[in-house]
């Protein structure tokens, strides 16, 4: 087997490092809580980060109209299947393909990735403006508009008497090493062809 097709094998079995390890978390911070709350995002559940804290955040945004974070949503389903189907797909690369394939499932997990962020976007941006008209606390904008409490899809963001921090987490970074990876793999191969 080419060193090439070694380091797809790798690539392609990186990502289901996202069945063992959290994908993202979401860290909230206040002086009424010692100990931040926090959840971890799973490629098919949410965790807490700390007992409770998933009921906690839920109590808490009741009182503004913010959706409960659910037990299940789609995606918690159709995100594992494409990761499995994608790893397939890279192993029978790794086995039988030519490094130009090796490209083409780069190509292919970034734009899945992408989508994947950008329904996470979605999905925090619904969690936040879609609040409820009868909440017990309603919050304005200096203009008049209703405040939104979407966290942020990477980074720090304050929220009121809050901060939210989103970063990603282990299995994130096992997804990105994976399809960085594929690239290293499609260069090397190429070079390999240039050799013969």
């Amino acid at each position: 087997m080419k060193k090439s097709n070694i380091i797809m094998l790798i690539a392609a079995l990186l990502p289901l490092g996202l069945f063992l390890f959290p994908l993202w978390n979401i860290t909230l911070e206040a002086p009424q809580y010692p100990i931040p709350l926090g959840m971890n995002i799973h490629i098919n559940d949410f965790a807490d980060a700390h007992p409770h804290d998933i009921k906690n955040i839920n109590l808490m945004n009741h009182y503004v109209g913010m959706k409960y974070i659910p037990d299940a949503i789609p995606e918690f389903k159709i995100f594992p299947i494409g990761i499995i189907i994608s790893t397939i797909i890279g192993l029978l690369i790794a086995f039988k393909g030519n490094y130009k394939w090796f490209l083409g499932w780069f190509i292919l997990m970034v734009v899945l990735s992408t989508a994947g962020i950008y329904d996470f976007y979605l999905w925090e941006h619904d969690y936040g403006h879609n609040l409820d008209p009868k909440a017990i606390m309603k919050f304005t904008n200096p203009d008049g508009t209703v405040m939104g409490f979407q966290p942020p899809l990477f980074g720090t963001k304050h929220i009121l008497n809050f901060t939210a921090h989103s970063y990603p987490r282990l299995g994130a970074y096992l997804l990105g090493f994976g399809i960085f990876t594929s690239l290293i793999a499609y260069f090397i191969g190429k070079k390999q062809v240039k050799k013969v």
